[in-house]
């Protein structure tokens, strides 16, 4: 997945979670932050970010925040939207015979509907962007959503399908995400729940560079 038109920036400040303060060519611009997650410990003053600059017609800004260097070295990709992006991509190589985006199931629309031979899959898709001591976790904030659907999985693979919780990997150098209790403990108790029901658990980990996000080789549906 790619991104066209990167720029460079450095950040100032987050005066609400939609929108964020960055210098861009020594100047100061208003740009659109790709994550309403918190972020606190990625999106500090002085950080290196990177942004598109897509020239829809009618924007209020300018620039869209999608990557950042944390004071770790490591580059992360905020854009919330990526992973579905990606993970749509990296779908298409693996021997599906049908694949439908945002499927409905129950009362939610799962990310992705799959078919292969007789066997039906149905997967969920989140983004990890939190890391702590080269362990990621999710999420970075409470998730009702996220909470819902892991339900709507442990129904479906108790209704013949192939449920799968993925998460991708937003940054490289991590191959291990863990439900983030302490910030979400209803979520992490869906989480046990949902493994305890036979739902896959998927993490993909990625290569991130600012101008894309990659999903390493290696890893399949099976």
């Amino acid at each position: 997945m790619r991104y066209e038109n990167i720029t460079r920036g450095r950040f100032i400040g987050r005066p609400n979670r939609f929108v964020a303060h960055v210098e861009i060519k020594g100047k100061s611009e208003t740009v659109h932050v790709k994550n309403t997650g918190r972020c606190r410990e990625l999106l500090l003053p002085g950080a290196e970010v990177y942004l598109t600059e897509p020239g829809t017609p009618g924007r209020k800004t300018r620039y869209d925040l999608v990557a950042v260097r944390k004071a770790n070295g490591i580059l992360f990709n905020i854009d919330s939207q990526a992973p579905n992006k990606v993970v749509k991509e990296w779908l298409a190589g693996q021997a599906f015979d049908r694949v439908v985006p945002e499927y409905t199931y129950g009362n939610s629309r799962i990310d992705f509907y799959m078919e292969r031979g007789d066997q039906k899959y149905l997967m969920e898709v989140k983004g990890c962007t939190l890391e702590v001591d080269g362990i990621g976790y999710f999420p970075d904030a409470p998730t009702e959503r996220g909470v819902k659907h892991l339900h709507e999985l442990i129904c479906a693979a108790g209704d013949s399908y192939r449920a799968i919780a993925t998460s991708v990997i937003q940054m490289d150098g991590v191959t291990e995400i863990r439900p983030n209790t302490a910030t979400h403990p209803e979520f992490a108790a869906a989480f046990a729940e949902a493994v305890a029901a036979g739902v896959q658990i998927l993490m993909l980990p990625c290569h991130v560079e600012p101008d894309r996000l990659e999903i390493l080789p290696g890893f399949e549906v099976k």
